[in-house]
């Protein structure tokens, strides 16, 4: 295929609208988990990414599935846009054994060790050290693989985000940093957490490559991950990425959302990144109504399968724990 080929010189046609269809599927599997949370079906907490569904898109199609994802709590779409099956993602939000993580993880701890996902982590940047751990053993092994670490604007605060950085740096490891800056940690604004304007300035410590995208633009993510893996591969050491975006909903599911504005959503709300990414790659309303309706289809089959499947044996509840 010739660069003219390709959309904006980066994605093929098909794989543009498969991405389509990945962040319209990541939308709708999200707004019927919080309905079955309503419901009582799903426990614990969920953090959704309603909103971002650009970075995931943008992200995963810019790098291969040999090479490795650590994810945030934040991180349905990525565990999706990296080919997770939809009805074991299913399962395991309902808590049935024959989820991910036979139905131990949920939301926050959702894991696919086999196709290179070694899962969310519900500690606020507690993958960013694991991805340190993972970039070094690329470099033992020569792999010429990639690690692709995902954390929130909040976790930029944490002492392990400078920790990893630093160490990443100094060892010159392949591992590529992606911020998802919702503008938000927690309820705390960004401007009132940081003195800085981009997160991405803080690469400028650890003398490594830093840029700040916007995050509701599937090619601009695409781009800047595509471009840090080719300098990681090269040996030119790790990048950190900063995708400006929001997120529709609260925090978590219990957040009352009392720190912003009804009209900072709404406006927010305005810059959809799904139909802007459609408008971008020619999709229109009638094609967009198909995928809509195969998404609706395919999501109903994933909540008849989860919900037929079978709980734990309570028997088994110790399997797994080792301390």
């Amino acid at each position: 295929m010739s660069k003219k080929d390709l959309i904006e010189g980066e994605i093929a046609p098909e794989e543009a609208k498969h991405l389509l269809y990945l962040m319209v599927l990541t939308r709708a599997f999200e707004e019927n988990a919080e309905e079955m949370y309503a419901l009582g079906k799903v426990h614990g907490t969920m953090h959704l990414s309603i909103g971002q569904e650009a970075i995931a898109a943008g992200a995963s199609s810019a790098i291969t599935r040999n090479d490795y994802l650590l994810n945030t709590h934040r991180g349905h779409g990525h565990f999706l846009a990296w080919g997770g099956d939809l009805k074991r993602m299913m399962s395991e939000f309902l808590g049935k054994e024959n989820g991910y993580c036979r139905g131990r993880g949920g939301s926050m701890h959702i894991a696919d060790v086999e196709s290179n996902n070694l899962g969310a982590n519900g500690i606020v940047a507690g993958n960013l050290p694991i991805a340190v751990g993972v970039g070094l053993s690329i470099k033992i092994r020569k792999t010429n693989q990639v690690a692709l670490t995902l954390f929130g604007d909040g976790a930029a605060n944490e002492g392990a985000f400078h920790e990893s950085l630093n160490m990443a740096s100094i060892w010159n490891l392949p591992v590529i940093y992606l911020c998802e800056n919702n503008l938000y940690a927690m309820s705390t604004p960004f401007d009132q957490a940081f003195k800085i304007e981009e997160i991405s300035q803080r690469a400028i410590a650890y003398g490594i490559k830093g840029l700040t995208v916007d995050g509701n633009d599937v090619f601009a993510v695409h781009k800047a991950v595509r471009e840090a893996a080719e300098r990681a591969r090269k040996g030119d050491g790790p990048t950190l990425i900063e995708a400006i975006t929001y997120r529709w909903r609260g925090h978590s599911k219990s957040d009352r959302q009392a720190y912003r504005t009804r009209e900072e959503v709404k406006a927010w709300m305005e810059k959809d990144p799904i139909p802007r990414f459609a408008a971008k790659i020619g999709v229109d309303d009638k094609e967009m109504e198909k995928i809509k309706e195969q998404v609706k289809q395919d999501i109903q089959k994933a909540v008849e399968f989860a919900e037929a499947s079978p709980e734990p044996d309570v028997s088994t509840i110790l399997e797994g724990v080792y301390a």
